[in-house]
């Protein structure tokens, strides 16, 4: 992508184009498996994008996968050990990489105050499926697919797999997803609701960008309390949510966005939003 990149980082890389953002897992050579340091680094890099001036944000992955999974070994094939080394001190490990690393930083992406973009290149398994499904919309490339392989090495989904899985499919996919640990391809992801698209793969980048830019065209205020708003939603009780809508709409009132997209209906014509 065009545009200035950070470098500092070791196993993503963080570019803007305008006010556009991608972060690209860097480790293509073992499928970007994830290691807790890329996502300490992933959200390291979430803190720099208010200063970059990014309104929208695509996550991707660099070659042949998005993400193939958690690497706590070094193999870097998604697969958290070997069967006949999980120990009490793997497992150990294991919870402590979770909630000191990886929970932490699924927990600032559902934070963030931009809208998210997935661009699914390949393989999205394990902590790497559910990066993907946390953003809030996601193009998968027609060779990708969507795997919850635990079952196969007698763990159990993580990353917010069980919390998230039930509510974007119902109980019964999410079962079949978990419990049986078979492929889902982007086409039946996409049938199922479980994303938003599935794309020809020569036309992934084309179409994350320039959904990304008509995301970053728009009302950053309240996409941000869409956000919000849609995550609290999905626990709220129905009367919260309409007292939280309300709250939300105070402030996106406020917003010199929402005066410029009065005044644009008025004289009927495109609102110009710039964030603010």
């Amino acid at each position: 992508m065009n545009g200035s990149a950070t470098s500092r980082y070791e196993t993503i890389r963080l570019s803007v184009d305008a006010t556009v953002a991608t972060i690209t897992l860097n480790r293509p050579e073992r499928l970007n498996a994830a290691p807790p340091a890329m996502f300490d680094e992933i959200r390291a890099a979430f803190d720099e994008l208010p200063g970059l001036g990014a309104r929208a944000l695509i996550l991707t992955g660099e070659g042949r996968a998005f993400c193939s999974g958690a690497d706590l070994t070094g193999r870097g094939d998604g697969q958290l050990a070997q069967p006949n080394t999980l120990t009490a001190s793997r497992g150990e490990g294991a919870y402590r990489a979770l909630t000191e690393h990886y929970a932490p930083t699924m927990i600032a992406l559902s934070r963030l105050g931009i809208p998210v973009i997935a661009a699914v290149n390949g393989v999205a398994a394990g902590i790497g499926c559910s990066l993907a499904l946390a953003a809030d919309l996601v193009i998968a490339a027609r060779s990708a697919y969507f795997l919850e392989a635990f079952v196969n090495i007698g763990l159990v989904p993580d990353g917010g797999a069980s919390w998230m899985l039930t509510r974007l499919v119902g109980k019964a996919r999410a079962v079949e997803m978990m419990m049986l640990g078979e492929r889902i391809p982007a086409d039946k992801a996409e049938s199922w609701g479980l994303i938003y698209k599935a794309v020809d793969d020569i036309d992934l980048s084309t179409q994350a960008n320039a959904l990304a830019q008509r995301l970053a065209a728009g009302p950053t205020h309240a996409l941000g309390l869409m956000r919000q708003g849609i995550a609290r939603a999905l626990e709220q009780p129905y009367a919260e949510a309409l007292a939280m809508e309300a709250s939300h709409q105070m402030i996106a009132a406020n917003t010199a966005d929402a005066r410029e997209g009065a005044t644009a209906f008025l004289e009927r014509r495109k609102a110009v939003f710039k964030g603010e």
